[in-house]
């Protein structure tokens, strides 16, 4: 019997759609990844392998980058929202 409820995503997959989204943002104002990781006080190769899809973020970070890029934390989570799957 199929479940009811959506699949949520593999964690690769969501690593990879986070990072994607935080790209899409931080490229629309015109920041460098070295910008927006001096904003959130993080490591400017943090910020590139989060992009890559590469790191499991904390929720911590999470809320530093969208405090970073100005804007609500769930815009950045927002693309891996269950009821936006097709």
């Amino acid at each position: 019997m199929p479940s009811r409820h959506p699949k949520a995503p593999s964690k690769e997959k969501a690593q990879v759609v986070f990072g994607a989204t935080l790209r899409g943002f931080r490229e629309a104002q015109a920041l460098t990844q070295e910008a927006l990781a001096e904003r959130a006080d993080l490591h400017t190769n943090y910020v590139s392998s989060v992009e890559r899809g590469e790191r499991n973020l904390s929720l911590h970070n999470i809320v530093r980058l969208a405090y970073a890029l100005d804007m609500e934390v769930s815009a950045l989570l927002r693309p891996l929202d269950k009821r936006q799957q097709p």
